[in-house]
């Protein structure tokens, strides 16, 4: 975030362009459609914006249909409830078989206990070689029958067990997909709420410092209309790759939406994490970018950041408002800068109860 009247500018921007695509595609308005406009002018679905492209540059418009099912594959909150329960059911059947081979094990091994039970029994009787040899035939026979039940029986369950770890690794995957950006392979604004919260907590209780970096690019929204949407992305990837190489351990380096990205730094103190803000600053002024069509140098890229550190029992919002006050501050300082709360041109104002 940078400020409430720019974030209202650009979704009120979004919106715009959602409205002119439902306008051009000459497709009904209902809120579905919207939504899938709105996400593929926001840029914040890779692959949906891969498939859009895909479709557009075969017809000039999408259909009521197509636009439908794009929507059920890539935004239906549906999709990814029906996935994990299409997992489930196959691991519950297949738990469903081991269940049913160890009962079979257990029946064919209560069948060969009776069967040597039969034969203590006959040989206790046994006055001659000619009564002994049938028994021990009949005892080898049993033996190598329950011998063959178990090695069929290893055999299946070996492969149950391989098509439960493979399912678990389908489950893993859904779960990370519901938790990355699909345009720069980092963290989603999902898992950054689920991650601060955790933080906050682990902070709290084992009294350790906890901070959190707000980034924004620098005229985005003006370079993104000068140079197009896939330069636009190029720009965002270029930089989520640049956070993600720049934290380790347990940082978390996410999308928070739009041009704006969040770090989440446990046990970091405030130095620390300023020490960070300005290294990452750094890293990505120096990369240039270049139009990969034309080999074009369209300049360098910056990023303004805000930085706070975790105050106890304070409220998640509260947070997040003061890192993203210092980040404002950060833009009316002329950009390309780094500040935090202790700087003297940042003046943090009271964010409801729960506010320091």
């Amino acid at each position: 975030m940078v400020g409430e009247d720019q974030d209202f500018e650009r979704t009120i921007a979004f919106g715009e362009r959602a409205l002119g695509y439902l306008k051009y595609n000459v497709t009904p308005a209902i809120p579905r459609y919207y939504e899938l406009w709105y996400t593929y002018a926001a840029g914040h679905n890779m692959a949906l914006i891969n498939a859009v492209r895909e479709l557009l540059a075969a017809k000039s418009r999408l259909t009521p249909e197509e636009t439908e099912r794009l929507y059920d594959i890539f935004l239906s909150p549906l999709r990814k409830t029906e996935q994990v329960e299409e997992v489930g059911a196959q691991i519950s059947a297949e738990l469903k078989d081991i269940v049913d081979l160890v009962r079979e094990l257990s029946s064919n091994s209560g069948k060969y206990g009776e069967s040597l039970e039969d034969a203590v029994a006959e040989l206790d009787t046994v006055t001659s070689a000619n009564q002994l040899k049938p028994i021990v035939t009949s005892l080898i026979g049993s033996t190598k029958e329950m011998v063959e039940h178990n090695r069929n029986l290893e055999s299946r369950l070996e492969e149950s067990r391989e098509q439960i770890t493979e399912l678990n690794r389908s489950l893993e995957v859904i779960r990370t997909e519901s938790m990355t950006d699909q345009l720069t392979s980092i963290a989603n604004r999902k898992r950054f709420d689920q991650v601060i919260n955790h933080e906050m907590n682990e902070a709290v209780e084992n009294k350790t410092p906890l901070c959190l970096l707000l980034a924004d690019i620098d005229h985005f929204k003006n370079f993104n209309d000068t140079y197009g949407h896939q330069t636009g992305d190029q720009v965002l990837r270029l930089v989520a790759h640049t956070l993600k190489t720049n934290v380790k351990g347990r940082d978390l380096a996410a999308r928070y939406g739009g041009e704006e990205f969040a770090i989440v730094l446990p046990q970091t103190s405030l130095e620390n994490a300023l020490k960070l803000a300005e290294q990452i600053r750094r890293a990505v002024y120096t990369k240039e970018l270049v139009k990969k069509t034309t080999g074009e140098s369209l300049g360098r890229i910056t990023i303004s950041i805000g930085v706070a550190v975790y105050r106890p029992d304070e409220a998640v919002d509260a947070f997040i408002h003061r890192a993203d006050t210092c980040l404002y501050a950060a833009k009316d300082a002329g950009r390309n800068t780094v500040k935090c709360e202790t700087d003297a041109d940042v003046e943090i104002k009271d964010f409801g109860p729960n506010a320091a």
